[in-house]
């Protein structure tokens, strides 16, 4: 069974730090496309970054490029997510999600398994 178990959000000032921890279990890192996401309350689901399975490589939504770094521990089977330079408009649910019948992507309803969310709140 696939399980994904997010940890590590809080609440956090204007341009603090975060990282969050994907805990995976039940399927191979190298077969899964592997990517972060987040809700803000009232708004769609958006892609924030992605691992992809096919090369390792990491992709970005231009909103947070140069300041998430995603990365990830096959030992521990766990994905990282780096949260500097945070916004308040970087406040919502972060969720990860894994699925095996794409190598990466952006879009929330490519992936078929998904972790509870931790929550981020950045104030002003």
């Amino acid at each position: 069974e696939v399980q994904l178990v997010e940890s590590g959000g809080g609440l956090v000032q204007a341009g603090g730090s975060l990282r969050l921890s994907c805990a995976a279990s039940g399927f191979t890192f190298d077969d899964y496309a592997i990517g972060w996401f987040r809700q803000a309350p009232g708004k769609e689901r958006e892609g924030v970054s992605c691992i992809s399975s096919s090369d390792g490589s990491t992709i970005y939504a231009d909103s947070v490029k140069g300041r998430f770094t995603m990365s990830s521990d096959k030992a521990k089977n766990t994905v990282y997510l780096q949260l500097n330079g945070l916004k308040p408009e970087d406040t919502g649910v972060y969720y990860c999600a894994a699925d095996p019948m794409i190598a990466a992507g952006m879009h929330p309803g490519s992936f078929d398994y998904w972790g509870q969310g931790t929550q981020v709140t950045v104030s002003s």
